[in-house]
């Protein structure tokens, strides 16, 4: 392909990009300017179908910096997906496909949510990671694509992309190539008045082989992305670049970074590269034809199915579907004690041995956790991850493992940590991302840790993310009806479970529906007070409500296993549970201040923790029966 189409291809994107900026009056047109001459030849490398945006071995490309949305866009459009020039007119408004960040599900192409900086290059080592997992189980001649992420200054100097690529170079990922766009700008100005490093000895020193090119070079991108694809490590091109390439006067400003160009600068930077400058959002048919992706990705996609075996699409089929109904789950009727940590354990050794695609790994703490799936080998070849004390680049290379096409990972830590990790569960409740999240230790029952490890208002605040599932069984049988439901939904879920142990309440698994969120657990005739508590407090409840009943208050005890979906159900539902007749109380070691949508009184934590034996803790911020009952009788 000659220069002078590859210069055509890469103006194309740099003012289709500012172009769009222009018409929203919003946007950054410094990064997709800057990097359109590497997206220009990293495009003849891709292997995509736009037909068939969920065609298993294709490559993966990650944009880490959202800021390049005008690039995705553009590039998008040319490669055959369904996004026109209509959309990119379009670009930042209300209802278009071509939002101001790109979003998972909502834009035809768009691999995942990357959200805030920094998170795209952990969720592109969770691709290659997915990947690696994939050619152990299918072959190497079944799986053999690449993943390339595209990421700025911005996305290196968040702490995550230095946990991500430490696991990318000690799991030695040799499928994945990170191009970074070295241009030295933020929004602030140059880096050098914030950050300093040597970023190329960096990732050598994470067993990467890197790469510095100039990034406005043709042959030089081409040479790079060549060898990249060869190489037996990561590889990290660093491509030094200039913001804002092509703009007439502001090539190299940062204030290119983050606003639009304006009308004559447009216009003058499209005169200097030969463009119509009063023609918007144009596309050559020569440059389009050059760019497209659909037939060569089609035939690419057609051969691969093709070589399959039927063993090998009958191995895929079951990946894609699995069969949680087939899962045999443990019996807990004879258990008498156990935590809700330890029931957990069992019951993902059980979904492990039932699904061949259900894998996971905890940061550091398995043993703790209880998460080691037992004689199930190591990642790669095994299915257990060793993800390191590394929380949140953990929970993002989770969130694109569960979007590969393949696989049903989870992550696990202690629940107080979950604080490292929130940016990505919060991700994966806005793009629909099945992760289970098992989050143990998870009251002040922790104990002797003291507060600084007693999550006392985190169950609150997951609680207030939407579409994300908290489950907090209040015994082993509970812990596996919860599981039953968590599985089945299209949404992350968290599993937050005791240290200590907790009595199993019922002999059988005849519970009220788990999948309702809460559900009565004990119905006394006449009742005046409904207790409404989860965890390792439901059994403080029932015991409660036996006390007040020899002084003739009657409660109905109601079991909350998860308050999400609770407040999801309609009312008829919530007046079977909560008798309106009743007053309210809410009991849970925790803040538990969204309680009060039910609740007349939220018995909860109103400080942190303190370091001791956990019952001691529990007698002296008022867990007791003795304490409960009095605070209910108080309020009558």
């Amino acid at each position: 392909m000659s220069e002078q189409l590859l210069q055509q291809q890469a103006n194309t994107i740099r003012f289709l990009a500012a172009d769009m900026v222009q018409r929203a009056n919003s946007g950054h047109p410094g990064a997709p300017m800057g990097l359109a001459d590497i997206a220009t030849v990293l495009s003849t490398h891709l292997n995509i179908s736009p037909k068939n945006s969920k065609w298993l071995n294709r490559d993966r490309l990650v944009f880490s910096g959202g800021h390049a949305t005008g690039l995705v866009y553009s590039l998008l459009h040319l490669w055959g997906f369904d996004v026109s020039i209509e959309d990119m007119k379009n670009f930042r408004q209300s209802g278009s496909k071509t939002p101001g960040h790109p979003e998972f599900g909502h834009t035809h192409g768009v691999e995942i949510t990357t959200g805030p900086l920094g998170q795209g290059i952990a969720n592109a080592v969770g691709f290659a990671m997915a990947a690696k997992y994939a050619q152990n189980v299918l072959g190497s001649n079944v799986i053999n694509h690449k993943v390339f992420c595209l990421c700025g200054d911005g996305d290196l100097q968040e702490g995550i992309s230095y946990e991500a690529c430490s696991t990318a170079g000690h799991q030695k990922l040799d499928n994945l190539v990170i191009i970074y766009d070295s241009n030295n700008i933020t929004i602030e100005g140059d880096t050098s008045i914030a950050w300093d490093e040597d970023v190329v000895k960096r990732f050598q020193a994470m067993n990467f082989e890197v790469i510095e090119i100039d990034g406005h070079n043709f042959q030089e991108i081409d040479y790079a992305i060549t060898f990249a694809k060869k190489a037996s490590k990561p590889v990290l091109i660093k491509a030094n670049t200039a913001i804002g390439k092509g703009a007439a006067t502001l090539e190299g400003s940062h204030h290119t970074h983050g606003a639009p160009l304006g009308d004559e600068e447009i216009k003058a930077s499209k005169i200097k590269a030969g463009f119509n400058p009063d023609e918007t959002f144009f596309v050559s048919s020569e440059v389009k034809a050059a760019f497209d992706k659909t037939q060569v990705g089609q035939t690419l996609e057609n051969a691969w199915n093709e070589s399959l075996s039927a063993e090998i699409k009958d191995k895929i089929a079951q990946l894609q579907n699995p069969d949680f109904d087939s899962i045999v789950y443990p019996d807990f009727s004879e258990t008498k004690k156990i935590a809700t940590r330890d029931s957990n354990h069992k019951i993902l050794n059980a979904i492990a041995q039932s699904l061949p695609g259900f894998i996971g790994g905890s940061a550091d703490l398995a043993p703790s956790n209880k998460t080691e799936l037992l004689g199930m080998g190591d990642f790669p070849k095994g299915k257990n991850i060793h993800f390191g004390i590394k929380e949140h680049a953990m929970a993002a290379i989770c969130n694109a493992m569960n979007l590969y096409g393949l696989f049903r990972v989870f992550s696990a830590t202690f629940f107080v940590f979950s604080d490292y990790l929130k940016p990505a569960a919060r991700i994966a409740a806005l793009a629909n991302i099945p992760q289970h999240f098992v989050w143990t230790h998870d009251s002040i029952g922790v104990g002797e840790d003291g507060p600084t490890h007693q999550p006392i208002e985190h169950l609150t605040q997951f609680r207030a993310l939407p579409n994300f599932y908290v489950f907090r069984p209040a015994d082993a049988t509970e812990n596996v009806e919860s599981w039953k439901v968590a599985l089945k939904l299209n949404a992350p879920s968290a599993f937050v479970c005791s240290r200590q142990g907790l009595d199993t309440l019922k002999p059988t698994k005849d519970y009220g529906d788990v999948s309702n969120g809460g559900y009565l657990i004990k119905k006394r005739e006449g009742a005046t007070v409904t207790i409404m508590a989860s965890g390792s407090e439901l059994m403080l409840a029932l015991k409660t409500g036996c006390f007040l009943e020899e002084e003739g208050i009657l409660a109905n005890i109601v079991s909350v296993p998860c308050y999400d979906l609770l407040v999801e159900q309609d009312e008829a539902y919530i007046n079977t549970v909560i008798d309106k007749n009743t007053k309210v109380f809410a009991l849970e070691a925790a803040r538990a201040l969204e309680y009060y949508k039910f609740a007349d009184v939220v018995i909860g934590m109103e400080s942190f923790g303190a370091s001791g034996p956990a019952d001691e803790l529990f007698k002296e911020f008022g867990f007791t029966i003795e304490a409960v009952k009095q605070k209910i009788k108080e309020n009558l």
